[in-house]
């Protein structure tokens, strides 16, 4: 099918587009489409196919009950061939929208071929004709596929682990899509003054600014095909490895002008710009940057002072907007883990009062960490970024001293008891309760960690000498959090978690018990499949259970679900955590893994377990199955689909079959990322190498 893209029927200039047959030579259809702006192209059917012509439009008639601007709608392809109406399509062979209709009967075990072409000029002269070439350009093509996907696959890796990687990689690449969005246009087409009292009550109506007109990576063109900003985050870091270039491009639109809100909030999504997600756009700047720094040799500063100064703006109004007391403890709502908590975090609470969120506050930890990582690089270029490193180091240690106060206090996040985070309520009378869901919520706190290198205290003195005059001048924070001694090669650890806190946190995320799957990491503890959550309210009872497949609730419609099963993002974030943490600890310090087995591994071999156990959700087992396709008997036996790998959603917290949307997911295709990166790297070289230079094989 071939089509335009409906831009006539919303008002403006119309621009001179159409579609129409061609006569062209004999055994083959050819429809020419012209545009304005684009000029003409030509597209040639072999085995000449009946082409049915119909208008890009709406059939208002269908849905609305309205009068059709054209007998020809949109719907009508559909009606020739499912209701056999002759008359839906347009008999002058003529319109926006075509479909070229083959009729071919596939015996059984064999193939039919069907060829197409697109061209920007008349080939139908080509002494060989549109197809003589055919064969030729689609084995030359593959064969560039084949060369360049070789060139970035770690040579130590499987055939089945590649295939993994190269079908995720090559997934994303599909899910770009054109995203056209001017809220101001649709406001004003629907009557709505985003100034005036009813613009209060209208979608998106404060997002007015907002000019969406870009290619855009989606986490799933057909169940999902609006962009996510979290979401894009995450897609960055594996996009990275194919395309660069767009990776930071992605970043660029969100940070951007026509996307961010004035006020310095980054877009969630397309129902709700206003929704709030965890802010990690600092870390897939970061990330990029570096990636392309181990690749090319040098870093791009340009895009780097860019993001930074954007950045600056979304880390404003998280302060400004989510710290209601200005205390450092953070709410933020939804942040993307949808059912995760006792109430929804997007409504006002049943008790009334908020809460004090520990996921919340420790992405807000992370954030500041990130932006302290961006801050000493710039400032090796240009000293005035020394200050605002200094202001990011310092709004860490506000924060983290917020999470866990000096003494024995009930209403802060940290519980000792327990050795764990959780959300506080705080009711309006000013009681606070720990709301103890052990889950994804309580493990983040792992990921607020970063190492400075030895050099910096010499390279950036007056960064160095601010940081330690606070210090000297606010020993209450410092006390409950990791600070201060030299690790190993004179690296520092800014971290949320002691020694002691960081065993305790891995002792319940490695325990097989609770949050250590034979697939990854859980989004929340098998505890509570005996022990669930119980909290009452006004007579209703609140309940969090462990539900490793889909949501049994149709809290946030139902289609997903953080209370039990695996997601790909926060799993890549808690490795990165470990990795950042072997880099400081070095490898005598170790934990057991999985808990109470008596095997100790280094933080370094942690992230590896968990990279393999996320990684087998894809590969075939020692049966030959991939645990992600289930008791789906077709695609775990049938030659010719076992092998074609979808990326779904979320996985099963328990055989890790996958879950929620199946075609390509976008931050799933983060396993070609573990893939690459383990499959380079090995704990040696990873520790002395880090932050330096690039491994090999095309950089880390």
């Amino acid at each position: 099918t071939l089509w335009f893209r409906n831009t006539w029927s919303w008002g403006g200039e119309v621009t001179k587009l159409g579609l129409r047959r061609l006569e062209g030579p004999a055994g083959m259809s050819v429809v020419a489409a012209s545009h304005a702006e684009l000029g003409e192209r030509y597209l040639y059917c072999d085995r000449s196919p009946a082409l049915l012509f119909t208008e890009n439009e709406t059939n208002a008639e269908r849905l609305f009950g309205a009068p059709n601007c054209s007998p020809w709608v949109k719907d009508a392809i559909n009606d020739y061939l499912v209701q056999g109406r002759v008359d839906a399509v347009n008999p002058a062979q003529r319109g926006t929208k075509v479909a070229a209709h083959y009729q071919v009967t596939v015996e059984a075990g064999k193939s039919a071929v069907i060829r197409l072409r697109l061209s920007p000029g008349d080939v139908a002269a080509l002494p060989r004709g549109p197809f003589g070439d055919f064969d030729a350009v689609v084995d030359a093509r593959r064969r560039e596929a084949d060369e360049f996907y070789a060139s970035i696959t770690p040579s130590s890796v499987t055939p089945d682990a590649a295939r993994v990687m190269r079908q995720a990689l090559a997934g994303m690449l599909w899910s770009k899509q054109v995203f056209y969005y001017d809220v101001g246009r649709w406001l004003d087409e629907h009557g709505v003054d985003p100034y005036g009292s009813r613009g209060a009550t209208v979608r998106n109506a404060q997002w007015a600014h907002m000019v969406n007109s870009d290619v855009v990576s989606m986490p799933d063109k057909w169940e999902y095909p609006w962009y996510a900003a979290w979401d894009l985050a995450f897609h960055v870091t594996a996009l990275d490895i194919v395309d660069p270039d767009f990776a930071k491009e992605q970043l660029q639109l969100v940070l951007g002008q026509q996307y961010m809100h004035p006020n310095g909030q980054i877009p969630a999504y397309e129902w709700n710009f206003g929704d709030v997600n965890p802010p990690v756009h600092a870390w897939a700047s970061w990330f990029v940057y570096q990636y392309e720094k181990s690749l090319r040799g040098e870093g791009d500063l340009a895009f780097l002072k860019e993001s930074f100064q954007k950045l600056l703006m979304n880390f404003t109004w998280w302060v400004n907007r989510k710290d209601r007391h200005g205390q450092n403890v953070f709410e933020g709502g939804f942040l993307g883990l949808d059912n995760i908590g006792v109430f929804d975090r997007s409504a006002p609470l049943p008790t009334g009062g908020h809460l004090e969120q520990a996921d919340g506050t420790a992405w807000m930890a992370f954030y500041c960490q990130c932006m302290l990582q961006i801050a000493l690089e710039l400032a090796l270029h240009d000293p005035v970024y020394e200050e605002l490193a200094a202001k990011f180091y310092e709004h860490f240690l506000w924060i983290a001293g917020a999470m866990d106060r000096i003494g024995v206090h009930r209403d802060e996040l940290w519980d000792e008891e327990d050795g764990f985070f959780y959300d506080v309520l705080r009711l309006p009378n000013g009681d606070a309760e720990r709301l103890k869901v052990r889950s994804m919520v309580g493990l983040l706190s792992l990921c607020a960690s970063t190492v400075i290198q030895a050099d910096v205290a010499e390279r950036l003195p007056r960064f160095t000498r601010r940081a330690r005059d606070f210090a000297s001048r606010h020993p209450e924070l410092l006390a409950n959090i990791q600070y201060g001694r030299a690790g190993h090669g004179g690296r520092r650890l800014l971290a949320l978690l002691t020694d002691d806190k960081l065993r305790r946190v891995l002792g319940s995320m490695l325990d097989e018990n609770e949050f250590l799957s034979p697939f990854g990491i859980r989004s929340l503890s098998r505890f509570h499949r005996d022990h669930p959550y119980i909290f009452g309210v006004n007579g209703t009872v609140h309940r969090v259970d462990y539900e490793p497949a889909e949501s049994t609730s149709g809290l946030f419609g139902g289609n997903s679900n953080w209370r039990g099963p695996i997601w790909l993002p926060v799993n890549v974030l808690l490795i990165r955590a470990l990795l950042n943490l072997y880099s400081f600890y070095g490898p005598a310090f170790t934990v057991e893994c999985p808990t109470g087995s008596g095997v100790h591994m280094n933080l370094f071999e942690v992230a590896r377990e968990i990279s393999q156990r996320l990684t087998r959700i894809f590969v075939r087992d020692e049966h030959g199955a991939r645990p992600v396709y289930g008791s789906a008997a077709t695609f775990q036996s049938d030659p010719h689909w076992r092998d074609l790998i979808l990326f779904y959603e979320y996985f099963h917290g328990d055989n890790g079959a996958g879950l929620g949307a199946s075609h390509q997911t976008g931050w799933t295709g983060l396993v070609a990322t573990l893939i690459r990166v383990f499959g380079i790297v090995d704990a040696e070289t990873f520790l002395e190498r880090w932050g330096r230079e690039p491994v090999s094989e095309r950089g880390v």
